[in-house]
């Protein structure tokens, strides 16, 4: 399971959302390479603002507000689904296994509205 954005989701977040709303970073290393592990409580401007901002679950929770999760079994298996639900926008995200990829697509469907 993972528990921060990946390099492309961050990437993505990076053009909608206040850098200062991150709390990790992905730090650049010079010649357009990127760190490929997240470093947790360093700021962007320590690689120059050249660092790509990352978010831990946590920062993505907060970012959403009022939603709230749900966990489903999807069999014998131990796997599990995740879903981010907007009671007030009727706005569902839906993803297979990874929470973190749920709470993306979560952000992506409420800045799409301009809920954020």
């Amino acid at each position: 399971m993972k528990s921060y954005t990946d390099l492309e989701q961050s990437k993505k977040l990076a053009k909608i959302l206040p850098p200062e709303s991150a709390d990790m970073k992905y730090p650049y290393f010079g010649d357009g390479q990127y760190g490929e592990t997240a470093r947790f409580g360093e700021p962007i401007e320590f690689s120059g603002g050249k660092g790509i901002p990352c978010w831990s679950l946590s920062a993505l929770i907060e970012l959403m507000g009022e939603c709230r999760m749900e966990r489903t079994p999807l069999d014998q298996t131990g796997e599990f689904t995740h879903s981010f639900i907007d009671n007030y926008f009727n706005i569902r995200t839906y993803e297979e296994y990874d929470i973190v990829d749920a709470a993306v697509e979560m952000i992506l469907k409420l800045k799409e509205k301009d809920l954020i």
